[in-house]
């Protein structure tokens, strides 16, 4: 459902939020191999959310990427927002142009139904509360189960 930029970003994020706890500011390279994605791409991503303010990054020794104030309480939403706009939430589960309650595709109630959950969803988790559900290791971030080293 997710673009692999907005799910680049989502865990690229997630990641800079444990490290931040950890006092470090992990650099494109490192958070690219911990979310298991191109270092090229991820720098991209990386690039598109500090240029949108959500996300901070300093050059240099000590550098990275870290959060500020309250950055690390965006949510989901407002990441998919950033990253590929409001589609995932409007568009019609058959792709059709002109989808409305007064003109339904066959899975358009139901396509409905998923959205506003998806919706829901989506505004009520931020990047800390994500993080926080793998630092006590009630979730991984990657194949290998990154979140476990967390704890």
């Amino acid at each position: 459902m997710l673009t692999k930029s907005t799910e680049y970003a989502i865990r690229a994020l997630i990641y800079v939020q444990l490290q931040n706890w950890r006092k470090m500011r992990p650099g494109v390279a490192e958070i690219a191999r911990e979310i298991e994605a191109p270092a090229a791409f991820t720098a991209k991503v990386l690039h598109t959310l500090s240029s949108r303010n959500i996300l901070e990054s300093m050059k240099g020794r000590g550098g990275g990427f870290f959060f500020t104030n309250n950055q690390s309480e965006v949510t989901l939403y407002q990441i998919i927002m950033v990253m590929e706009g409001d589609r995932l939430f409007t568009k019609c589960g058959f792709g059709l142009k002109n989808c409305n309650d007064a003109n339904p595709c066959p899975v358009h109630d139901r396509y409905v139904a998923l959205r506003t959950e998806l919706l829901k969803m989506a505004q009520s988790e931020s990047v800390d509360s994500l993080a926080q559900k793998i630092s006590r290791g009630h979730a991984v971030l990657n194949r290998s189960g990154f979140g476990e080293m967390m704890t």
